[in-house]
């Protein structure tokens, strides 16, 4: 009975949509005329991070570069040959853990990079890439390189790309009209978040076009949002959130969400990875939020937290979800006690938040297994006799599916869904 249950909520939420969402099918191809508006292609890396910005001018700048083993950067090449890009000019790390930078050698190999833009040399002893730093330098010396601190900018034409932070540190001056208090400070309680200090010194960024907004923070910590964001709010509002930290608790504070109070956040999340139980419910409950795109159906989100369908680029099949909904937690239990954040009931043990684990080289095939940040391919708990490991349980999906969006200068702006041709505008502020 309960897994009918789940199953037909499944179906029934991956057909919702409100009735102002209703949209004809997005065109596909290239679509880089100038004067297209600011187009942002957000990559699936399976809980990785890989967007390609593209100016109205033509200029690219790339955030971040997936993981390595040459998937992410496939996929990340599909999207470069459907925008009609010939070279990124300026690519941008927002720190050096495997999920963000770990496609950048291979990425090289494949199309020319012109600037490379970091917040200096790592914090950490271990690498997790191997010997990344000496080969990244090796890159850089035959192009160009840039570290930047907060208040330095990305030389584009058209388009306003303001560091916000980088390297621990935090942009203070306010902009203009920024600046006012920010009344969540008062309830603000810090974590002790000790492990991956590279994501505290993440590279963050706020991207203006016109009227629109949009901000990067990369995985920049809880407690470094607090700094940014507190006593004072110097950025204000913006349009576009892109999720901090692939969605994960670590970071996403009410202290940043609810005081830039977005009108849309893109996720860039993996199936067991992202979606946290705190994340997913502070965003919701931001002031102004409309709706929340996601790279996957997070499955520790669950019925409850998870977008309508329409929303999500990467879906995995009914009955794979459902199989992961229902399985008894792991120890023993009832049916759907582990608790789906969300889905599960009172008082169930949420399934773990995987951050970043430091990174060892996979003896298997991009898709054979799982990716870094990933859990262990195979079958859900719970799952029947000689089930296989479905993409819920740490296979990358194929074919994979961006998000895209396509903001204009007078503040509006699209979000695509390439799996489906869902496409939803949200017209400028009055």
């Amino acid at each position: 009975m309960l897994r009918t249950f789940v199953l037909s909520a499944i179906t029934a939420a991956a057909l919702a949509a409100s009735p102002l969402a209703q949209t004809p099918a997005a065109s596909k191809g290239p679509s880089t005329a100038l004067g297209a508006g600011l187009q942002v292609y957000v990559i699936d890396t399976e809980g990785g991070k890989a967007a390609l910005w593209i100016t109205p001018a033509g200029q690219t700048v790339l955030v971040d570069s997936g993981n390595p083993g040459g998937r992410d950067t496939d996929r990340l090449m599909d999207a470069i040959k459907d925008a009609g890009v010939t070279k990124i000019d300026y690519l941008i790390s927002t720190h050096y853990h495997v999920d963000h930078i770990g496609g950048m050698q291979e990425l090289a190999k494949r199309i020319p990079i012109g600037t490379f833009v970091d917040h200096g040399p790592t914090v950490e002893e271990r690498e997790q890439v191997p010997n990344f730093q000496a080969s990244y330098k090796e890159l850089y010396d035959k192009a160009k390189h840039i570290v930047v601190k907060p208040g330095d900018k990305v030389p584009l034409t058209g388009v306003d790309w303001l560091i916000v932070t980088s390297a621990g540190e935090v942009l203070k001056k306010p902009l203009p009209g920024a600046g006012k208090p920010n009344p969540t400070c008062a309830s603000f309680t810090p974590k002790d978040i000790t492990s991956d200090p590279e994501n505290g010194q993440s590279v963050g960024m706020l991207v203006t076009f016109g009227q629109f907004r949009a901000i990067d923070l990369g995985d920049l910590l809880w407690n470094k949002e607090h700094d940014l964001m507190c006593p004072n709010n110097p950025i204000g509002t913006i349009d576009l959130y892109m999720v901090s930290h692939h969605g994960t608790d670590p970071s996403g504070s009410p202290q940043l969400v609810h005081a830039l109070a977005p009108r849309v956040a893109v996720m860039q999340n993996g199936t067991r990875k992202g979606a946290g139980t705190q994340a997913m419910p502070t965003m919701r409950t931001s002031p102004g939020l409309e709706d929340i795109w996601q790279l996957h159906w997070g499955y520790g989100a669950g019925i409850e937290q998870n977008s309508a369908g329409v929303f999500i680029a990467n879906v995995d099949d009914n009955q794979t979800i459902a199989n992961a909904l229902t399985a008894p937690p792991r120890g023993g239990g009832a049916p759907g006690a582990r608790g789906a954040q969300g889905a599960g009931g009172a008082g169930a043990p949420p399934p773990p938040t995987v951050v970043s684990p430091p990174f060892t080289q996979p003896t298997a095939p991009p898709g054979a297994g799982a990716s870094p940040g990933q859990l262990p391919a195979g079958p859900p708990p719970g799952a029947p006799p000689g089930a296989q490991g479905g993409r819920g349980a740490g296979q990358a999906h194929s074919p994979a599916y961006w998000i895209k969006v396509v903001a204009q200068q007078d503040g509006s702006f699209t979000v695509s869904n390439s799996r489906n041709g869902y496409s939803k505008t949200y017209m400028k502020k009055k």
